[in-house]
């Protein structure tokens, strides 16, 4: 059924149930029409020793839907405020699209359940300010209920068939209905000032068991619950006067007609003074807690304010006067608000009258404590005849179709003359079909296994080119000048030092590789170092790198730097060993044998590198080791590793190597009979699978003196031929008794350093025709995994 825009706004007291009924007004929005009420007072008080609460709540529900039609009107029912929690929170300065997130923390914090087992809604109040996104002087109200607490309030309600939409605490509902109420005129003021607010006004609602005291400017709200009510005042009569709780309760309400009610009224003289000391009490806590706040009247409600005496009692002792609410300003009604019933119980109505205000959308607090998978549950249920109506619909669709299908399918009669001759036919086309789809089957597969054999003949006799292609690449990578020196020249120390810095040449004294069955573990551990390299050689990079470039002597992949020799080479390296020290005995014995590659980034498996990383290359490959040095160290912007960077790793990176061009190259004019050598075409280094090089050592750049035995040596150095330091003249020179002459000292600077790099293999034809290319078809050729050239 289609919802009204009527609301029912019940509260389940504990003396009594009140229901009102509101429609939006037609033409002032400021006001809302009350279309009905009830009244149903309990036979007995609910807090009543010998009272059925359950039984006498669904008495008066009972009694409640008979009297009243609810069929299409929403419904918002209060609970007790003691049974809920209210929070209220200031908030720092935060962008306002982080503040359910801010709350949800400050609810795990304040709320002492799991969320899990409460409800919980919250609001952001009026007043605050927000600036570029950023929320200022922002309160926020948080409140809960637990589930257990919610059910049982629902339970009775589903019990009488009647569906609630909005769960509402009392005191909230109160200072909904005195924000649209009696301080409608809220907003139309100045804006909101944090220094100087408005007058606050105190609500005292005295109900049966506990009073709810509801103080607000209409900006900020704090609520407090007093365990002090109307039934007080009745225990204090039964135990002074001993009466029965019944007649203590009629005593109480027409105290001033008793005999003597001068006694009635000292009985209940110590409840006056308590309600009074609380009353007080929570007032003084909050002018502490908000030091700009000042009271400016205080409104009673309940019917329990009907007391004699009290209200009079309660102004001179609060030294202000305590107003009783008697009409309500916005709520117009006629016959509803002008009922004697109504007037008569004009004060319990408050709540009530809140919930329909919320209900109507005009509230200041919408925060509702219903359950979420209730309000799930409801609109399925609302969509489930529109559901069974489209299921309807299709059924009838599929028997319409039914019924079409059968006809046109019964009109053929496969018996007739035509038919037969036509199926006939039908079944010999197929059977021939099949047969050649037969025939063209094993065609394929003798073709595919031709073309496999093929394919593997060419592999074997193309993947002998692969390391000859890699070494001409690295090779062709490495940066070569011409000495600008010849034999003829007659040069000083310093000139040939100078010419062999200005040289730009690696000098790679060992090349190493290892297959991998998948080369992320072996990226794992130089992925920081490769960044960097990647970085410097990039223009945008290179200012930003300074600060994240490795310190002379960085560690090695594996998070230890190779010991130093003391000549700038990893320990264990004998030939840079050798090298750098040619003042040596040159007959003394050399340890040839490889240095331990555990530093240098080779890896068994991924937890030797710490794990794979998502960048970086994958399956399987080659890991190429290359160790050298150089000299060229005497241009402060290009030397040391930036030198290596500038060149051999600028160019295994962006560089071409000149190779054949592979067989049946279409773009390759096939060779004339005659004709010499076939022309070489570049293939850059990409398509050789050559990628990632790395740094991933290099020692500080140190001074390294170097004997030379004479001129002639030395120009040889300088020209790059081989020089043996220290070598004296041959025997039988004309030299006095075989002397050496006095050796020169060659001055120069020196880098030693560790590169690698990943290196997938593809033959020509492979790199032809990509799609042939698979990582299986790499071969892992070592039989230790490591490989020395």
């Amino acid at each position: 059924m289609a919802k009204s825009n009527a609301i029912w706004g019940i509260d389940i007291g504990q003396c009594a149930l009140k229901a009102l009924q509101c429609r939006p007004h037609d033409k002032d929005p400021k006001r809302i029409i009350a279309e009905s009420f009830d009244y149903i007072e309990y036979s007995k008080i609910l807090s009543q020793p010998e009272a059925d609460r359950t039984e006498l709540v669904a008495e008066a529900l009972a009694q409640f839907v008979s009297r009243n039609d609810l069929s299409g009107d929403r419904v918002a029912i209060s609970v007790p405020g003691q049974t809920g929690l209210a929070r209220f929170i200031k908030l720092p300065p935060v962008e306002s699209k982080k503040i359910p997130d801010i709350v949800k923390y400050e609810a795990r914090q304040q709320i002492p359940f799991s969320l899990e087992d409460v409800v919980w809604d919250y609001q952001q109040l009026a007043g605050g300010s927000e600036e570029e996104g950023y929320v200022l002087e922002t309160e926020v109200g948080l409140f809960a209920m637990k589930r257990d607490q919610v059910s049982r309030s629902l339970k009775p309600l589903n019990d009488a068939g009647i569906d609630i939409d909005v769960i509402q605490l009392a005191p909230l509902a109160i200072y909904n209905f005195l924000c649209f109420d009696l301080l409608d005129d809220l907003h139309s003021g100045a804006p909101y000032d944090p220094q100087n607010p408005p007058p606050s006004t105190v609500v005292i609602s005295l109900g049966t068991d506990t009073t709810d005291l509801v103080v607000t400017n209409g900006y900020r709200v704090w609520q407090r619950n007093i365990p002090i009510g109307g039934n007080h005042f009745t225990k204090a009569l039964s135990k002074e006067l001993r009466l029965t709780f019944s007649k203590a309760e009629h005593l109480k309400r027409h105290a001033t007609q008793a005999d003597d009610p001068k006694a009635v009224f000292q009985a209940m003289r110590p409840v006056f003074s308590d309600l009074l000391a609380e009353i007080q009490r929570s007032i003084g806590y909050f002018t502490s807690i908000d030091k700009t706040a000042s009271i400016g009247q205080i409104v009673a409600l309940g019917n329990a304010m009907k007391l004699p005496g009290l209200q009079r009692y309660l102004s001179q002792n609060l030294e202000q006067t305590v107003v009783p609410i008697k009409e309500y300003q916005n709520l117009v009604g006629g016959s509803v608000t002008a009922g004697p019933q109504f007037k008569e119980n004009i004060l319990s109505f408050a709540v009530s009258y809140g919930l329909c205000v919320q209900g109507l959308g005009l509230s200041e607090l919408r925060t509702n404590l219903l359950p979420e998978e209730i309000i799930t549950h409801r609109l399925i249920r609302a969509k489930k005849p529109w559901m069974v109506a489209g299921i309807a619909a299709l059924l009838v669709g599929c028997t319409v179709n039914y019924i079409a299908t059968f006809a046109s399918l019964k009109s053929v009669d496969v018996e007739k003359p035509l038919y037969k001759t036509a199926l006939a036919s039908a079944d010999t086309t197929q059977r021939k079909s099949t047969d050649l789809m037969s025939q063209f089957k094993a065609a394929q597969d003798q073709f595919i296994q031709i073309q496999d054999i093929g394919d593997n003949l060419v592999s074997n006799v193309e993947g002998r080119l692969r390391w000859l292609e890699l070494l001409k690449a690295i090779s062709t990578a490495l940066p070569k000048e011409e000495a600008e020196l010849d034999d003829s020249q007659n040069v000083s120390m310093e000139e040939l030092a100078k010419a062999i810095s200005e040289r730009e040449v690696l000098h790679i004294q060992r090349l190493d590789c290892q297959y991998l069955e998948d080369v992320s573990t072996w990226f794992a551990g130089v992925a920081e170092e490769y960044r960097v390299d990647s970085a410097k050689n990039t223009e945008e990079g290179k200012a930003s790198s300074e600060a994240t470039q490795p310190a002379d002597g960085a560690a090695s992949p594996d998070g230890a730097a190779p010991a130093d020799d003391g000549t700038g080479n990893p320990a264990g390296d004998a030939t840079a060993s050798a090298q750098a020290n040619p003042t040596e005995d040159p007959n003394a014995a050399a340890d040839t044998n490889p240095p331990d590659t555990s530093g240098s980034g080779f890896a068994d498996d991924a937890s030797a590198q710490g794990g794979g990383t998502t960048e970086g290359p994958t399956g399987p490959g080659w890991i190429i080791e290359l160790r050298g040095f150089h000299y060229h160290n005497a241009d402060i912007d290009n030397e040391g590793a930036e030198f290596i960077r500038n060149t051999f790793l600028k160019n295994l990176t962006e560089g071409s190597v000149e190779l054949p061009p592979p067989p049946g190259d279409p773009t390759q004019p096939a060779p004339q009979e005659g004709e010499g050598e076939t022309e070489l075409i570049p293939v850059p280094m990409k398509d050789l699978s050559i990628s990632y090089p790395v740094i991933v050592w290099y020692s500080e750049i140190r001074d390294q003196s170097v004997s030379m035995g004479g001129d002639e040596e030395a120009l040889a150095g300088a020209v790059g031929r081989e020089v043996n330091p220290r070598q004296g003249r041959q025997p039988g020179s004309n030299q006095q008794n075989n002397a050496l002459p006095e050796p020169k000292i060659l001055k120069l600077r020196r880098i030693n350093f560790i590169i690698q790099f990943c290196w997938q293999p593809k033959t020509p034809t492979e790199r032809l025709n990509p799609e042939k290319a698979t990582n299986a078809a790499i071969p892992d050729d070592s039989s230790d995994g490591t490989t020395d050239y």
